[in-house]
């Protein structure tokens, strides 16, 4: 029974590390539930302060996933209307064209608001760049903490 459930942590893991490049699958989500099955499965390999800093880790992470297009965005010079166009053009990104809805959908959300509040095509733009490295930089963040969580399980495995 236990390499029912090591087999099912692995299939976890790896879910969790490609949810994080597609964008319909919750990738620390599924790493951190790997460790949790591993936790039970190996008869506690991990302190529950560890398992609790990891579940906050990953919430915060998930989180911010979803703020820091936004951030970006403000960040490269972009106004209220191009945070709006972001938000909206990442939850239409989402329903409506997955996967790549949720790269583009910021990015064109935030021109598009941009562009409606009267800036020049540079601005909005450049807050468009800000928009994307955003979602860049959140990808990067929930790949590490991916890894990172990944090398936790495989260490324990072994």
């Amino acid at each position: 029974m236990e390499w029912l459930w090591i087999t099912l942590g692995v299939v976890l893991t790896i879910a969790g590390l490609a949810g994080c490049i597609i964008p319909l699958l919750p990738g620390p989500p599924l790493s951190y539930i790997g460790l949790v099955i591993i936790q039970f499965a190996l008869n506690e390999p991990f302190t529950y302060r560890f398992m609790a800093i990891w579940l906050l880790v990953t919430i915060a992470v998930t989180l911010l996933d979803y703020y820091v297009p936004i951030w970006g965005t403000k960040k490269f010079g972009g106004s209220r209307s191009g945070i709006w166009g972001a938000t909206l053009g990442l939850l239409i990104g989402i329903f409506f064209l997955p996967p790549l809805g949720m790269i583009a959908g910021p990015f064109f959300g935030a021109v598009i608001g941009e562009m409606f509040s009267g800036r020049d095509s540079a601005t909005a733009f450049r807050a468009g760049m800000g928009s994307f490295i955003g979602f860049l930089a959140g990808t990067i963040m929930k790949l590490a903490v991916s890894f990172i969580m990944a090398f936790y399980f495989f260490k324990a495995i072994i």
